[in-house]
């Protein structure tokens, strides 16, 4: 096989892509087909130029396929990203603070956008769980793992967390319209949720059921509007 130079090669190329049978060649097919003529060639050299020849056409092939497995590997990655996010996922791509979401549903709520500001108003309460590490921090969570898991640190608030999650779970993905007192009750929830602390440890029943504001004093049970 006598070798040819680049613009030989890009001449050749050319006019074989000019042939009317690649007028309706996929860009898939059209990569597979040149990357299996170049592996091609790296096999006719190998086979005229000896052992080291071959050593190296062997390397580059080795390394091309490496190079394709983890070309596959990586968008098979981002792919499974976009989908648990897109299936249940409780952020999005952008990684915002709590109050950054806060303001976010503010805004919404004063523009009546009640269903956007339900979905900010429950990221503000998971990005804040997860600044106080009261939540562990995971991609891809939904309403549901993130209520479960903040109902083991604030068992009084277990019923509330979770009537918050079928909420957000209603306007995402149930077509359900958003409304004002939804809106509020999630806010009134993220307040409080903001004011208490975790239960300790072996707490037993009484921790089911109520909930102790920062600053209030050991065994204080807290007032009105305090139990979950």
């Amino acid at each position: 096989m006598s070798p040819i130079d680049r613009e030989e090669a890009a001449r050749r190329a050319a006019e074989e892509l000019l042939k009317p049978a690649y007028d309706k060649e996929s860009l898939l097919d059209l990569v597979y087909r040149r990357v299996m003529q170049f592996l091609g060639d790296l096999v006719d050299t190998a086979a005229g130029g000896g052992p080291a020849g071959g050593v190296i056409a062997s390397v580059i092939i080795v390394l091309v396929i490496l190079t394709l497995i983890m070309l596959i590997s990586w968008q098979l990655r981002r792919a499974s990203r976009k989908n648990a996010l897109a299936v249940g996922g409780l952020f999005g791509e952008r990684v915002m603070t709590a109050a950054e979401h806060r303001a976010a549903a503010a805004a919404l709520a004063a523009e009546r956008r009640w269903s956007e500001a339900i979905r900010e108003r429950l990221r503000a309460i998971a990005r804040d769980l997860e600044e106080r590490a009261l939540v562990d921090g995971m991609p891809g969570r939904t309403a549901d793992e993130l209520t479960r898991e903040a109902a083991l640190s604030l068992p009084g608030f277990a019923t509330r967390l979770a009537a918050a999650a079928r909420s957000f779970d209603d306007v995402t993905y149930g077509g359900v319209a958003g409304t004002q007192e939804a809106y509020e009750e999630m806010a009134d929830l993220d307040e409080q949720l903001r004011q208490a602390r975790p239960a300790p440890v072996g707490a037993g029943a009484t921790a089911a059921t109520d909930w102790t504001p920062v600053g209030a004093a050991p065994g204080e049970r807290p007032g009105a509007g305090g139990t979950a």
